[in-house]
């Protein structure tokens, strides 16, 4: 299975490039710079300088796209145009890192994380960015897109424990009444949707055992 990983040298990036590698997937790293993954094979190219050539091939594209300053926030949205432009009408999968502060807390699906008064404001903005960009891809019935949200408390250095739990467009508490989810097992997650890829055009989100 061809994959690409875009933003493979992010610490999302790379951990699901390192899943993926190490699962026997052929995967290419897509970087500004110099490629810190664990990918042999290397496009060095700004995403939104990326083109249908550059994408044409792979079985799965992995948008670890990441903006967290108020100046490039719109480009959650941008970018992942961007991409659906490049693969509009072609059987590439693009299967999206998003964000948690998008899932719905009730099951009407009018309510969500970040509307909630305990969300801190620091992050508001960059939810908001990310809420955006998903209502914009679920327009795009050209694309066989996935978008996978973290759980809430999204750890970049928390243990890989191996296991999750799947869940759908609501907030999931695990056994213990938490949202958390360490990037590691975000990955792991990524990577099996990936290979099973039964979710097209759907929002799925993951929670730690």
């Amino acid at each position: 299975m061809k994959i690409a990983v875009i933003c493979a040298n992010g610490k999302a990036g790379q951990l699901i490039t390192k899943e993926a590698v190490n699962r026997g997937l052929d995967v290419t790293a897509i970087v500004r710079g110099e490629n810190k993954s664990a990918a042999k094979k290397v496009i060095t190219k700004d995403l939104f300088d990326l083109t249908a050539e550059d994408l044409k091939g792979f079985d799965a594209v992995v948008d670890a796209f990441g903006a967290w300053t108020p100046d490039v926030l719109p480009q959650h949205s941008t970018s992942l145009k961007h991409l659906c432009d490049l693969l509009s009408g072609t059987d590439v999968r693009l299967l999206v890192v998003g964000g948690a502060g998008s899932l719905y807390v009730n099951p009407e699906h009018t309510v969500q994380v970040m509307d909630g008064p305990d969300f801190p404001d620091m992050f508001k903005p960059l939810a908001a960015a990310q809420g955006k960009a998903l209502e914009e891809l679920r327009t795009r019935n050209d694309v066989k897109w996935t978008y996978i949200s973290p759980a809430g408390d999204f750890q970049a250095d928390g243990a890989r424990t191996g296991k999750y739990i799947l869940g759908g467009e609501e907030l999931v508490l695990n056994s213990k009444g938490e949202s958390v989810i360490s990037y590691a097992d975000y990955a792991i997650a990524m990577v099996d949707e990936l290979v099973k890829g039964d979710h097209i055009q759907q929002r799925i989100s993951v929670v730690a055992e």
